[in-house]
């Protein structure tokens, strides 16, 4: 049984497990869905694997990674939501980072939004953050408009991957 940590209206955000491969391979071998984000659509299931290894590797090592997110109503998993402990970027180190992906199907149903609300709160409440960080392509307009409307301040760009992403930063007091 998968762990929960978090339950919002209608979305559940649990550990990411083995079994949930074929769904990361679904949406991680969409061209759409890694548009923006710094890698190759997926060929093989395999990838989804080995990325699910290294999340797990990433709960076991920090204490904390990217969950999956999953529809209460239907069981389904929608995409994934969460922090992920970053060693160095954009000449930070050790930071927490505030990711988010979903299948295209769910885009525009505020699964985003409704998701980051959720992950902040357990950042800055039950990890006791005082500062979380997330980076975008400057292309990447929904993502970019979300992070803003999240209360995320712009501190400039940088490029990471070969793209140039704006960079953000939430304190604690500037919860939404």
């Amino acid at each position: 049984m998968a762990k929960i940590f978090i339950e919002t209206e209608r979305l559940v955000l649990r550990e990411i497990i083995p079994e949930d491969a074929k769904a990361f391979f679904e949406m991680d071998s969409n061209p759409e869905v890694v548009k923006y984000v710094g890698m190759k659509p997926l060929t093989e299931i395999g990838q989804s694997v080995e990325m699910i290894k290294s999340i797990r590797k990433q709960y076991e090592e920090n204490g904390i990674g990217r969950w999956a997110v999953i529809q209460k109503d239907t069981g389904k998993l929608v995409g994934w939501s969460g922090l992920k402990l970053i060693k160095e970027i954009n000449h930070h180190h050790n930071i927490y980072d505030l990711g988010y992906r979903f299948t295209p199907e769910y885009w525009g149903k505020g699964y985003a939004t409704e998701t980051s609300i959720a992950v902040l709160n357990y950042a800055f409440t039950e990890m006791n953050l005082g500062k979380v960080f997330a980076y975008a392509d400057v292309e990447n307009n929904a993502s970019n408009h979300l992070l803003k409307k999240l209360g995320f301040e712009e501190k400039g760009t940088f490029m990471d991957e070969g793209d140039e992403c704006f960079w953000y930063e939430k304190s604690l007091n500037s919860m939404i």
